[in-house]
């Protein structure tokens, strides 16, 4: 039986943080190795869907097994990433993570946790398809990154 991820938008929590302006959000997104090659039109489309969330230390963000929808980009702090369990990487500021569930739909393959206070730009599957299909390059682009990060993952690399 999977568990639901347990992670709640900033409206349905108590504390949110006031909105990032896009040129920062511009900055930010360019730093990430998935948008290292996206051109600063395809990095406004993407940063104008993107909203920002602060998550409190010890919250799990996602859940091995669950159905995601969403990707996270981490901005400041840190998350654990585990699988079955066993802590297996530790992501912070320009990692990201959860870029396979916007993707496809399937299971979360590692649960996520914030170890320290986390801001992170949250990239939901609806808001990437369109930017997707009024940018079918930045596809491309983002695919090319993600079969680098698999085989470094398949060489025991990540």
């Amino acid at each position: 039986m999977c568990s639901a991820a347990l992670f709640v938008p900033a409206a349905r929590r108590a504390r949110s943080l006031p909105p990032m302006r896009r040129d920062e959000k511009v900055q930010q997104l360019a730093q990430v190795r998935l948008f290292e090659g996206c051109s600063t039109k395809e990095l406004v489309a993407i940063a104008r869907v993107a909203d920002e969330e602060e998550i409190p230390a010890g919250m799990e963000i996602v859940t091995e097994g669950a159905v995601g929808h969403e990707m996270f980009v981490v901005l400041d702090g840190g998350v654990s990433v585990r699988r079955k369990g066993r802590k297996v990487a530790l992501l912070g500021p320009g990692q990201y993570f959860g870029e396979l569930s916007v993707l496809r739909r399937g299971p979360r393959t590692a649960t996520v946790i914030a170890d320290l206070p986390t801001t992170l730009l949250v990239i939901t599957r609806p808001a990437l398809a369109s930017v997707l299909e009024n940018a079918p390059g930045l596809a491309y682009k983002m695919l090319t990154v993600m079969a680098g990060r698999l085989q470094d993952a398949d060489a025991g690399l990540l």
